[in-house]
C-alpha cells in the first residue's frame, strides 16, 4: 500500500520554524494500531490523518506515543497542505473529530484561523512534585485542565526554565503548559509546552494549550485580542481570539516536504 505524506512547518512564515507535522491524506481509515507505527516512525510532536466525508473531513492525531484529542499545529498544517497541495477550493474547511466536536479552518491571506473550544483552567494547589520536575522555582500559581498550566511571574522565568523530563514524564497529564505575561508591548502572553509521557519532552508550537491560554490571559489582561508567541528553540507565532466559549487561533504554515509511505 502506498500513501501519500506531507510536512509542513506550522504557526510560522519560515521553513525550519514554528511547529513541523506530518499529514496523510486517505481514502479510507486504517487500523489505529498502523497510524501509530507511522506516526513512531515519522517521531514528530504530532502525525495527522484525515478522510473525505459528505460534509468535510474526519481528522485524528498521533503522537509516537498515544493518538490525541486535540492538536492544533497538525490541525492547521492538513488545512494548508489541503489549501496548497491538494486543490481546496473553499475558504472555510471543516474538520470532523471523535473527542473535540467540529473544528473549522478560515483561509485570510496567508493566515489560517482556527476554530477552537475553549478550556478555562482551574486553580489547584501547589503540586510540589511537578514544581520540583520544572526546576524548582515556585509559579504564581498552578490551574489544571487536560494539562497542566503554571503561570510565572516573568517572561524570563518561563525562558530559563530547564525541565528535569525523566521526572516530568511521571506526571499524571498529558502536558504542561508554563507560561507569563509578555515582556514587549507587541506581545501579550508567551508560552511553552511539555509532554514527555506523550514522547515529545518539548512541543515546539501547540495550539491546543491555547485552548487554555486564551481564556486564562483574556481574563487576566481584560482583552479578547491577544498577540502570542510560544518561545521554544524554534518559536511560534498566534494571534489569538477570545468568543467565550469559542477561541480563534491563526498563524501561518509553510511546506516542508511531499512523497509517499509504503506499508
Amino acid at each position: 500500500m502506498t500513501i501519500p505524506i506531507y510536512q509542513a512547518d506550522a504557526f510560522t512564515d519560515t521553513l525550519f520554524g514554528g511547529n513541523p507535522a506530518a499529514i496523510c491524506p486517505l481514502t479510507e481509515w486504517l487500523p489505529a494500531e498502523t497510524m501509530q507505527q507511522i506516526a513512531a516512525e515519522n517521531n514528530l510532536a504530532e502525525t495527522a490523518y484525515f478522510v473525505k466525508t459528505d460534509n468535510g473531513y474526519s481528522l485524528r492525531w498521533f503522537t509516537p506515543e498515544l493518538e490525541i484529542d486535540l492538536c492544533g499545529h497538525a490541525t492547521l498544517a492538513s488545512a494548508h497542505i489541503l489549501f496548497t497541495e491538494l486543490g481546496y477550493e473553499g475558504d472555510v474547511i471543516s474538520f470532523e473529530t471523535q473527542k473535540a466536536g467540529v473544528l473549522t479552518v478560515t483561509k485570510e491571506g496567508d493566515r489560517y484561523t482556527l476554530d477552537f473550544p475553549s478550556r478555562p483552567p482551574q486553580p489547584i494547589p501547589l503540586p510540589m512534585d511537578l514544581i520540583k520536575a520544572l526546576g524548582g522555582k515556585i509559579p504564581v500559581e498552578v490551574l489544571r485542565g487536560r494539562d497542566y498550566f503554571v503561570v510565572y511571574e516573568t517572561e524570563e522565568d518561563v525562558r530559563e526554565l530547564k525541565p528535569d523530563f525523566n521526572l516530568l514524564a511521571k506526571i499524571d497529564a498529558i502536558g504542561i503548559i508554563v507560561t507569563a505575561e509578555g515582556e514587549s508591548d507587541n506581545v501579550d502572553f508567551v508560552s511553552r509546552f511539555f509532554a514527555p509521557a506523550a514522547g515529545i519532552n518539548e512541543d515546539p508550537v501547540t495550539g491546543s494549550a491555547h485552548c487554555n491560554l486564551i481564556p486564562y490571559w483574556a481574563d487576566m489582561l481584560e482583552k479578547d485580542e491577544l498577540h502570542a508567541f510560544q518561545i521554544s528553540s524554534r518559536k511560534g507565532e498566534l494571534w489569538c481570539t477570545n468568543k467565550g466559549d469559542r477561541v480563534l487561533m491563526s498563524g501561518k504554515a509553510v511546506t516542508y516536504l511531499k512523497g509517499e509511505i509504503f506499508v
